[in-house]
């Protein structure tokens, strides 16, 4: 009888801006996860977000996760996977599911795009026409050839349960940027599978890019892992804690003597505004 796999769970911050309370919870419930089921929890530095990419922060992140009392096995960064990137890209081309899209945002929403569960769907403006070799272009999928291809997929949420692949409300999404050399899409689809990962453990905001990323997994012949979408750290508004709003950074309450293995604790007891 073949033994279960292990379970491999991760945490993969952007070093773009600072961690905070909601960056705690998901590092807790994925070292969590992997520690009571005997596995393994990594850490990977998602760092190819251009110029926004700070490398120094990187060590903050080490030294708050650290201080939270958690244990991690570190794997490569993103910035050393580009040419895995850039293959799978290339293959998705030639088998005719990416296009070339040269639209900017402006332009998306002045064409009536509707609003979607992760932002507007395009409106596929660029699908049937040639591209501009004078403007920069993005690659985004043609979901409706890569259903077509793959037929109905599922996957599993740990909490939700079983989920059909439904990419109507995503759109023909973007996996290779104009700007970078793969989408948050793609790259994360990639470096879990590289990784081993077998328990994708985000929050409930990245629950609808799950679709994307089981079309993905078939397209590319990678394996499947389970998922696990917690709820949100909401602010004093009801918003989700973010880096762009400016909320306090785990390094301010860090350098200001707080105890951050009592902070872990009332993450995980749920003493702290949480939504779903």
């Amino acid at each position: 009888m073949t033994a279960p796999a292990p379970l491999v769970t991760r945490f993969a911050p952007s070093p773009n801006g600072p961690l905070h309370l909601g960056h705690a919870l998901s590092a807790i419930v994925a070292h969590d996860l992997a520690k009571a089921g005997g596995g393994h929890f990594l850490l990977r530095i998602e760092d190819i977000d251009g110029p926004r990419s700070r490398p120094e922060l990187a060590d903050e992140f080490r030294r708050d996760l650290e201080w939270l009392g958690l244990e991690w096995e570190e794997v490569p960064a993103q910035s050393t996977r580009l040419a895995s990137y850039a293959a799978a890209a290339e293959a998705l081309k030639q088998r005719g599911l990416l296009y070339p899209c040269t639209c900017t945002r402006s332009e998306i929403e002045a064409a009536g795009a509707k609003e979607g569960s992760d932002g507007l769907i395009y409106p596929g403006t660029c699908k049937h026409r040639p591209p501009d070799p004078a403007r920069a272009a993005a690659w985004r999928l043609d979901s409706a050839k890569a259903l077509a291809e793959t037929g109905p997929l599922v996957w599993e949420d740990a909490l939700a349960g079983a989920q059909e692949v439904d990419l109507s409300g995503l759109g023909d999404v973007v996996l290779v940027r104009k700007d970078l050399p793969a989408s948050y899409h793609l790259a994360v689809t990639l470096d879990d599978a590289t990784d081993g990962v077998t328990l994708v453990t985000r929050g409930a905001d990245l629950f609808a890019a799950s679709h994307v990323h089981r079309m993905l997994q078939a397209l590319l012949g990678l394996p499947v892992p389970r998922w696990h979408h917690h709820g949100l750290l909401l602010d004093t508004d009801g918003l989700k804690l973010a880096k762009r709003r400016g909320s306090p950074a785990l390094a301010e309450r860090r350098l200001a003597g707080e105890d951050g293995r009592m902070l872990a604790e009332q993450l995980r007891l749920q003493q702290l505004m949480l939504g779903t």
